[in-house]
């Protein structure tokens, strides 16, 4: 690495960050009705949003689930591994489950499926193929095939990483602009930061004539 000039090395970080953009579009084309059923069962939904996912797939299941709890959606993440061993009693029929998996063919995450039909919360998938266990498992299935990881043996869940948590956050944000939620709303969910204090301090004076 330090034999190589700064040139070469800026030009390889710009080329992968290109190619993660390159994923994110051809997952952007992907998008169709299944999406659109995804956002109406979860706008409809009366309990929360759970998002499941293991290894890199639940970091990013984690973020998404934070997303939405900070924009109104009440959502919370369970590890696929957990659900297994106790943690399925977090989830109830009135709930939407989002289930993330690249491959969609891994064990643990199928391993819900049984449990899930019997309790009876709505189930979406977002996986990146549509033949899978798990896209044919779930109630709806998002495609996120976002083609060849940007890692040099095209291993590593970045490409397909990067464009999951896109639809995560594409979901949520739709949903929170559909609910209609507001700044004053993101001022209770976020107090402690600079910007919830900002426009909690803004709101109170439009109260208080000030």
């Amino acid at each position: 690495m330090t034999s190589k000039k700064n040139e070469e090395i800026i030009g390889q970080i710009k080329k992968k960050i290109q190619m993660e953009a390159d994923a994110l579009q051809r997952v952007a084309a992907q998008i169709d009705d299944a999406s659109a059923e995804a956002a109406r069962l979860i706008s409809y939904c009366r309990g929360r949003v759970v998002v499941t996912g293991l290894g890199k797939a639940g970091h990013i299941g984690k973020k998404i689930a934070a997303t939405f709890a900070s924009i109104g959606i009440p959502a919370f993440f369970v590890h696929t591994c957990e659900s297994l061993h106790g943690d399925m009693g977090m989830i109830t029929k009135d709930d939407v489950v989002i289930m993330i998996s690249n491959s969609g063919e891994t064990s643990e995450i199928l391993n819900m499926l049984p449990s899930l039909k019997i309790i009876g919360p709505a189930t979406i998938s977002i996986t990146g193929s549509r033949e899978s266990p798990l896209a044919k498992g779930t109630d709806v299935m998002i495609l996120c095939d976002a083609g060849d990881e940007i890692d040099h043996n095209s291993l590593a869940p970045t490409a397909s990483a990067i464009a999951a948590l896109a639809i995560g956050d594409a979901l949520a944000t739709v949903v929170s602009q559909e609910k209609g939620f507001s700044d004053k709303d993101f001022a209770m969910n976020h107090p402690g930061g600079a910007l919830g204090q900002k426009l909690i301090k803004e709101y109170l004076e439009r109260v208080n004539g000030t």
